[in-house]
């Protein structure tokens, strides 16, 4: 639960600027993850994250990758299915769920892999080709299945 927190305030303060911890919290709030001031803190601490003009940011040279969880634990807790259409595979999350999906197979570097582009709950993966896309849909369906 603590990472799938960390990414969702990664994925926050990449919305845009978060002036104070209550908003912060109320953020988290709406994507379903409901902080004490106390564990929040916590997690500001943990993700070295710091308050300057613009609001609460990453700190310099911090990752975007740091902390995330494997693809085993994504897959279990977010993916739906996968369906493969030519070289490209569509992978259904759960919803809110598809950026921090597609960051777990960006940072994972499959060679399968060209890209991803994430949208709420669902994950685009474009593959070099058809044989490409279909190894790694046996793959993915596997972590699907858990």
């Amino acid at each position: 639960m603590k990472t799938e927190r960390h990414n969702a305030i990664r994925m926050v303060l990449g919305d845009g600027p978060v002036f104070s911890q209550d908003e912060l919290r109320k953020k988290l709030q709406c994507r379903g993850f409901d902080v004490t001031q106390a564990t929040l803190s916590r997690d500001i601490h943990d993700l070295r994250l710091f308050k300057g003009p613009q609001g609460y940011a990453l700190p310099n040279g911090a990752s975007p990758d740091d902390d995330l969880p494997s693809l085993d634990d994504v897959f279990a807790n977010f993916g739906l299915t996968v369906r493969q259409a030519m070289n490209q595979l569509v992978l259904r999350t759960t919803t809110g769920s598809a950026q921090p999906v597609a960051a777990a197979l960006d940072h994972e570097r499959i060679p399968e892999v060209l890209g991803t582009i994430a949208g709420d709950d669902t994950v685009l993966i474009i593959c070099q080709d058809q044989k490409h896309a279909s190894r790694l849909r046996h793959r993915l369906e596997n972590l699907l299945e858990g």
